[in-house]
């Protein structure tokens, strides 16, 4: 059948099915959309529930106004978090930190980490939402040599830090806590001065190693590569000799890690992250002693906090106290 004119009447037909399939097709674009912004995980966002279970990913100027949180997870018993600004002596906060329970889905798998910007935050929340989600999680897929992943997790998150030719750095100090077997493991990185440290039957056992240019072998290091050592800084620059990011001095400042591996044992009852906010006054054995004297696992973190105020810390502060 034709019209007057002789154009066919399909045509109008057409014209309606594209329309309608045009906006079906809208719509689902829009359905995708939402869908696709609850499933990301966004910069900064709090207290996420996503496939892996509970995330936190905290961030400058995306923290809560509340300074101190608290969980019971699956993979560990429970997590204390809290931090300071320090505004006394800061303008600013330049600390994040990162909690995965359920790592890769895996129940008996998590994620934690403290991380302390400097020189800028760009660094510091690159490294909060993508050293975990972006880089570990797709090493791990690669197979179970879990130091290898924590390796290659921070150098494949230095190298795109240093490729958007960011100048602002992170030190970092990560724990991922494994089933292998019968066995609960512990495997710990950082790169810089922020630390982790075990309580292992009451005594401070320190998983971590702080690069700062007064250790003889960063020395060495940096000067084999036509750096030097001024005023305890790198080039007369920067205090740490390791980090993420601060890309004009990646000659001299790498961002592979320090690792180390034990099994956890039933003397293992906590684990400490923190940045050189705490450690700077006060002594591994000093908070493993305040740890178990507290004894409020939910108020730990916040204690810590407190204790290195009075202690007259002049930095940002954050503290994760880890239950195992």
């Amino acid at each position: 059948m034709a019209t007057e004119g002789g154009d066919p009447v399909v045509h109008e037909e057409r014209s309606n099915t594209t329309e309608q399939a045009t906006e079906q097709h809208a719509e689902q674009n829009a359905a995708d959309a939402v869908k696709e912004k609850e499933e990301k995980p966004t910069e900064g966002k709090v207290e996420q529930k996503t496939r892996a279970g509970l995330t936190e990913i905290a961030t400058p100027g995306h923290l809560p106004q509340e300074t101190s949180h608290f969980f019971q997870c699956s993979s560990v018993k429970s997590v204390s978090v809290s931090w300071d600004e320090n505004l006394r002596f800061r303008k600013s906060m330049e600390d994040a930190h990162v909690i995965v329970d359920q790592l890769e889905g895996k129940a008996e798998q998590g994620y934690f980490a403290i991380y302390d910007g400097h020189g800028g935050t760009e660094a510091v929340i690159y490294t909060a939402n993508h050293l975990h989600q972006k880089v570990l999680e797709e090493e791990l897929t690669k197979g179970d040599d879990y130091s290898e992943a924590l390796k290659q997790a921070y150098l494949l998150t230095d190298k795109q830090i240093g490729e958007k030719k960011v100048a602002a750095g992170t030190t970092a100090v990560s724990a991922l806590i494994v089933k292998e077997g019968e066995k609960k493991m512990l495997y710990v990185a950082n790169a810089g001065d922020a630390r982790a440290v075990l309580s292992r039957g009451g005594k401070a056992e320190r998983m971590s190693h702080d690069h700062k240019t007064n250790d003889e072998g960063e020395s060495q290091r940096i000067k084999s590569v036509g750096g030097f050592i001024i005023l305890n800084r790198v080039n007369g620059v920067l205090a740490v000799t390791r980090s993420l990011g601060d890309t004009p001095m990646k000659e001299y400042v790498t961002g592979e890690p320090y690792i180390q591996t034990t099994e956890i044992t039933a003397q293992d009852t906590h684990l400490v992250l923190a940045c050189d906010g705490l450690w700077d006054v006060a002594s591994d054995q000093e908070v493993v002693d305040f740890v178990h004297q507290e004894g409020d696992e939910k108020a730990l973190s916040e204690k810590l906090v407190q204790h290195a105020l009075k202690k007259g810390s002049t930095d940002n502060i954050s503290v994760m106290v880890i239950t195992l």
